[in-house]
């Protein structure tokens, strides 16, 4: 079955964001906005409130605030903002993005801890716990939900339970997990929780957001290594002028990720829209196992986001051939990004559905590569 292009898109990404969105979240692009437009400002407190509402079913000790550029921007803005001159870091990592986390932090100067479970492994609480008592001088742990590096589901609970025994400030990386794995912010008391526009939530690049305890917020104020990446004065410059940001902020892509939360309202809230990526997930994994491709990660440690494929034990695999005329027929595929062993990955979020997941599988079926 050769592909009909869907919204005008000449194939659906099957990445983790950018991903493939709804022609009615591309038409909210359509217009100019001012940036000190009352109408836009109460857009922007409008979006706030929603993100503390999805986040908690006990929003009242909780707020959130947007900050410009791509995800990595704004998991800077927090590593950079909350942990003081004199505080340390425990990350835990098991891929490329807690890395970055790492990195990020030596980088600014923050004494760091990088607790490192390799690239197949989920990290583990009973392990967090023993560096903290070996360390009782760090202050703040990180830790990725959804490690797209892989696809690996992280245990946040587990990480949360360990990191507030020995009263630390917990920062979790939810990048590619909120708004599509359904959690309760207050009930893994997460201080810091980071996100982007253009993850599960389904609208486009442009900014991601903070969701963040207020006494936590409260408490970074002068902590801020970076004018624009100072994530306390874009807080209370949005509290104290009702939504205004420091700097120009993309109002296009407000006004898209605002109709992209309605229809995560409309779709049934995040259980539903888990549901669908589960679904997709599996009908995936299922159809690749018939095409002889084995997933990288057990069935217990995948998440629904994005799925890690081993090459074929075939020395006549390219997946640069795969990725070309898999393009054909209308879908674009995700490299691999292990150091371990040859793999690619295919996302399952966006605005695609179980019908897509079969007849990119039926695809991959059709090539030969032996």
């Amino acid at each position: 079955m050769k592909f009909v292009k869907k919204q005008g898109n000449p194939y659906l990404l099957l990445t983790p964001g950018p991903l493939t969105t709804t022609p009615t979240v591309k038409s909210a692009m359509l217009g100019d906005w001012c940036t000190w437009d009352r109408k836009y400002l109460d857009l922007v407190q409008n979006i706030r409130s929603r993100l503390v509402g999805l986040a908690t079913r006990n929003p009242e000790n909780y707020t959130s605030v947007l900050i410009q550029g791509s995800g990595t921007f704004v998991v800077e803005s927090v590593i950079g903002s909350v942990i003081p001159y004199h505080g340390k870091l425990a990350v835990l990592m098991n891929g490329a993005y807690g890395e970055r986390i790492a990195k990020m932090a030596k980088v600014i100067g923050i004494q760091t801890v990088v607790i490192d479970f390799g690239e197949t492994s989920p990290v583990d609480g009973a392990q967090l716990e023993a560096v903290l008592l070996e360390q009782p001088d760090i202050t703040h742990v990180a830790v990725v939900h959804v490690e797209t590096t892989t696809g690996m589901l992280n245990p946040i609970e587990e990480i949360g339970r360990a990191a507030k025994r020995h009263g630390k400030v917990y920062i979790v990386d939810a990048m590619s997990s909120f708004g599509g794995i359904a959690f309760d912010v207050a009930d893994l008391d997460i201080d810091f929780l980071v996100s982007s526009s253009n993850k599960c939530i389904q609208g486009v690049p442009g900014f991601g957001f903070v969701i963040a305890k207020t006494s936590s917020m409260l408490g970074c104020a002068g902590l801020a290594r970076s004018l624009s990446l100072d994530l306390y004065d874009q807080w209370e410059t949005m509290e104290r002028e009702g939504g205004k940001w420091r700097f120009t902020s993309p109002t296009h892509v407000v006004y898209a990720f605002y109709q992209a939360l309605l229809e995560l309202e409309q779709e049934g809230g995040i259980a539903r829209r888990q549901e669908r990526f589960t679904n997709n997930q599996r009908v995936l994994a299922k159809g690749m196992a018939r095409a002889s491709f084995r997933a990288l990660l057990p069935e217990h440690n995948q998440s629904p986001i994005i799925t890690s494929f081993y090459y074929p034990d075939n020395e006549s695999f390219s997946f640069a051939e795969l990725y070309e005329r898999i393009k054909e027929e209308g879908f674009v595929l995700y490299p691999g990004k292990i150091s371990s062993a040859p793999t690619f990955r295919i996302g399952n979020i966006g605005d695609v559905n179980v019908s897509d997941m079969e007849r990119l599988t039926e695809s991959i079926e059709c090539i030969r590569f032996w």
